[in-house]
């Protein structure tokens, strides 16, 4: 199961390419029933991770299996975990439309029903300095009631029951922040109330089942 995360993670590393740029993202998946998380290494973009690179830590952030340093964000990483025991992994991009809107100070409101595979909107977490504790507090203090939060003037998180979760929703969120900052270039964009934002929320529970 170890090689099977650190195998995933080298792959979905190479996929945010599609989402950031250089080495501005970092990912993490969960084992299942251990203390171990396998995280992305500080100082390598993702597209070019080995397995090798992929490092073992502990939840208080010792490196158990690997060698070199952890993720500059390893602390927002381990606070998720911590606040949200059920997810599996975590997502971190710096992706243009997500980040714009991070940028901006402007939460994604329920503008398209793709949100709800977040929660009821996509919510902003107030500024902090990179990789800090300041800074993983107040993302996990915003993500009680959604998958992902915008950082602002920083990017995008998102979280998931495993990697390919994960990642499916920053897609996703990417998508709705791109429509957003499309909306509002030309026009006040027209909301889903909070009725039909939850029913789309019902029925993503067996979407794909």
């Amino acid at each position: 199961m170890h090689d099977d995360i650190r195998k995933a993670l080298v792959v979905y590393g190479k996929k945010m390419a599609e989402l950031t740029v250089g080495s501005g993202g970092n990912l993490s998946a969960r084992c299942p029933g251990k203390k171990l998380i396998w995280i992305s290494p500080t100082g390598i973009e993702c597209h070019a991770m080995k397995t090798d690179d992929v490092l073992g830590i502990d939840t208080e952030g010792k490196v158990e299996v690997g060698s070199g340093k952890p993720s500059s964000e390893i602390l927002l990483h381990l606070a998720l975990y911590r606040s949200r025991p059920e997810i599996g992994a975590v997502v971190h991009t710096h992706s243009t439309y997500a980040t714009t809107c991070a940028c901006l100070h402007l939460e994604i409101p329920a503008i398209h029903y793709l949100v709800g595979l977040a929660g009821e909107k996509i919510p902003l977490a107030p500024y902090a300095l990179f990789g800090t504790a300041e800074l993983a507090e107040k993302v996990s203090g915003v993500m009680t009631e959604s998958d992902a939060a915008l950082l602002a003037n920083h990017g995008l998180v998102t979280v998931g029951k495993n990697l390919a979760a994960a990642f499916n929703l920053a897609q996703q969120v990417e998508f709705v922040a791109r429509l957003y900052c499309q909306c509002l270039a030309i026009g006040k964009p027209k909301l889903l109330d909070r009725s039909q934002i939850q029913q789309a929320r019902q029925k993503f529970k067996t979407y794909g089942r």
